[in-house]
């Protein structure tokens, strides 16, 4: 451990210049020695132990906390010496951490230490520091190290925990098989290096390898959606008789709705929204009422977010206690609003043309952040997850979509992580077009059949395409788009209601 020169220089670091050199030490085969027993020693303590449980480690200090005895209890690997520090504590030791606030006493440690050239680290005192104990993200046998150069602990932190939710927990067993591929393998180091290359370049691509899941969840998964699939047909086939009718007779509208649903499922798998606003807009303008129009989009949703939530949840891209607000708040306040959108269903002459100026802003939202630059700061997470999910729920049954737009746009602009922000959506809004159609189907007579078979059909058919050419488009050209296309048809739509007015 003869890292230390004599006579060291201090060297003051310019402000963004991080010039520290990162290592990953093997701390089971060292000699740790640990200076104080208090709150911050304790932490010190864990941090070690947790990160290499069987490393070495000596504890030294004048008192030591009811804490750190309890932690050290049962652990044969560490000696706790209850007494004040003696330079000779040091001649015993390969690395040093000192966690106490008497200063002269960390003076005189750093001096005897740099004598025999042992790396030093004091407890929130960087001056003085040899090494960092950085943030660790650990998940089997990945392990990440992050660095601020000791200025901010606190981003260091989130840091971590932004990486502990958007690494999967199953990434290690990618890293042991692939382990295991590499130890087959024959040849020279180079011919090795090629080979697993070869492999890894299928997750760039996005075709991942498979991954063990639970078959419990995979059950419940597949019991869900038949569940849920048989509740919608009984009552289609008891609340409207015409379900059968349409059936028999394919109206030409339903070849419309399938492309339209195929496109539109597509364009919602590259960008994560705007699936509901551009079916709605749509289905306006093909001249279908605003109910029957977002009983059509939820309908159709049903099966399209099963399977991407279904996805999205075998990935490890859901977080479930963001899952469970959105579902109860959004499922109540889609719930209301299929409500009163089916109450007012013979208002329609006057709820269409709010609903074409709900689906304009949509395009305008979209257009907007398709144009916006992408380099935006980030600020603390979005907190109010219950207003967000009643307000998303409430304006999605009313304006046949909005979901992915309002809710998954907030979530990524409050500083929620991308990834799982699309996966948690994703899933919750099943549940939400689920109850929303179930609400629809027992208040609105008289259901636009072909337009509704048209689109579940195109969706479903192209909900798993999606998610394997979505990172091969450019999001932002489809964001453009559609927000052109959207603005256009809601436009038409307001135009041709004024042109009847006059």
């Amino acid at each position: 451990m003869n890292l230390l020169k004599e006579n060291k220089p201090e060297v003051s670091t310019p402000a963004g210049d991080n010039q520290l050199f990162p290592v990953f030490l093997k701390l089971n085969e060292l000699r740790v020695l640990l200076v104080g027993a208090g709150n911050v020693g304790l932490e010190k303590l864990s941090t070690i132990v947790s990160n290499s449980p069987a490393c070495q480690i000596r504890i030294v200090a004048e008192e030591i906390a009811p804490a750190v005895l309890a932690f050290a209890l049962g652990n044969d690997n560490i000696h706790l010496e209850e007494r004040p520090f003696a330079a000779s504590d040091l001649d015993s030791a390969d690395l040093v951490i000192v966690a106490t606030n008497n200063h002269p006493l960390n003076d005189v440690i750093r001096e005897e230490a740099r004598k025999r050239k042992l790396l030093v680290n004091f407890a929130d005192k960087p001056s003085l520091c040899d090494f960092y104990l950085g943030a660790v993200v650990k998940k089997g046998d990945l392990k990440v190290a992050i660095s601020t150069n000791g200025k901010s602990p606190t981003m260091a932190k989130r840091i971590k925990e932004d990486l502990e939710e958007t690494l999967p927990d199953n990434v290690d067993t990618a890293i042991q098989q692939l382990h295991q591929v590499r130890n087959k393998l024959n040849g020279s180091f180079a011919d090795k290096v090629k080979k697993l290359n070869e492999i890894t370049e299928v997750m760039i691509k996005g075709q991942k390898p498979r991954k063990t899941f639970n078959t419990n969840y995979k059950l419940l998964a597949w019991s869900t959606i038949f569940i849920s699939a048989t509740i919608i047909g009984v009552l289609l086939w008891h609340y409207e008789p015409g379900f059968q009718q349409t059936v028999q007779n394919v109206h030409p509208y339903f070849y419309y709705f399938l492309v339209a649903g195929f496109i539109f499922s597509m364009v919602d798998g590259a960008i994560g929204m705007s699936y509901g606003v551009t079916s709605t807009t749509f289905s306006l303008y093909m001249g279908i009422p605003p109910a029957s129009a977002s009983t059509a989009v939820h309908l159709s949703e049903i099966m399209s977010n099963a399977i991407a939530g279904w996805m999205h949840f075998k990935l490890g891209n859901v977080n479930k206690k963001l899952f469970k607000l959105l579902v109860v708040s959004g499922s109540i306040g889609a719930v209301v609003g299929a409500y009163m959108l089916s109450t007012f269903e013979h208002y329609n002459m006057y709820i269409k043309p709010m609903v074409s100026i709900y689906t304009l802003i949509l395009g305008l939202v979209i257009l907007s952040k398709a144009l916006k630059s992408q380099r935006k700061r980030v600020g603390d997470k979005i907190k109010k997850i219950i207003p967000l999910g009643l307000g998303g729920g409430f304006m999605d049954a009313v304006g046949g979509g909005g979901w992915g737009s309002i809710v998954l746009s907030s979530l990524i602009a409050g500083g929620r992580n991308s990834r799982t922000s699309l996966g948690t959506v994703k899933l919750s809004r099943f549940f939400i077009a689920f109850l929303s159609s179930i609400t629809f189907i027992t208040m609105v007579n008289g259901l636009h059949w072909e337009a509704i078979v048209g689109l579940i059909i195109g969706s479903a058919i192209a909900s798993p395409i999606a998610v394997r050419v979505s990172n091969r488009i450019s999001a932002k050209t489809i964001m453009v788009c559609v927000g052109i296309i959207v603005t256009l048809a809601s436009m038409k739509s307001l135009y041709g209601f004024l042109d009847k007015l006059m």
